[in-house]
């Protein structure tokens, strides 16, 4: 398959919510890897996309995307499987755990959790991604301001 077919379903959900000015697409460089984090409200979502995807669309809801992509010269890179741990606390200092599930879409592969959140909250984010076939985390954080009214 060509190498642009590979992140075609998380460019078009990424395209399909880039009007939405909550979305914050990051990118973290790690070695031979490159893991792409955003977040946002899960009721921004257009209708079509949360059903696809089995989300919740709420005002009290976010929704943690993470990809990673190894490194492939001359290529966006080619997803990899990967154990993804998340968490999030806001500014109170109260934790939550965020459970993730793996998303595949021909050779595309991501994950995605869904969490609480409340108007104008904070969240720090923390994930740990360990690609298949290593041994070590590599870790992001990042946080992000949610406005749900």
């Amino acid at each position: 398959m060509h190498p642009k077919y590979f992140l075609a379903p998380w460019f078009l959900l990424l395209t399909l919510l880039s009007p939405i000015t909550v979305l914050a697409e990051n990118s973290k460089d790690v070695g031979d890897y490159v893991i792409h984090y955003n977040a946002l409200a899960t009721d921004m979502l257009p209708p079509a996309v949360a059903r696809d995807y089995h989300i919740t669309r709420s005002q009290n809801l976010g929704m943690l995307n993470i990809t990673i992509l190894k490194k492939v010269l001359g290529s966006p890179g080619q997803p990899v499987h990967a154990r993804v741990e998340a968490s999030a606390k806001n500014l109170a200092g109260q934790y939550r755990d965020i459970s993730m599930r793996e998303i595949r879409e021909g050779n595309a592969i991501y994950y995605i959790g869904e969490f609480g959140v409340a108007n104008e909250e904070t969240l720090k984010f923390s994930v740990r991604v360990r690609p298949e076939g290593e041994r070590d985390f590599f870790a992001v954080e990042f946080s992000q301001d949610f406005y749900t009214r």
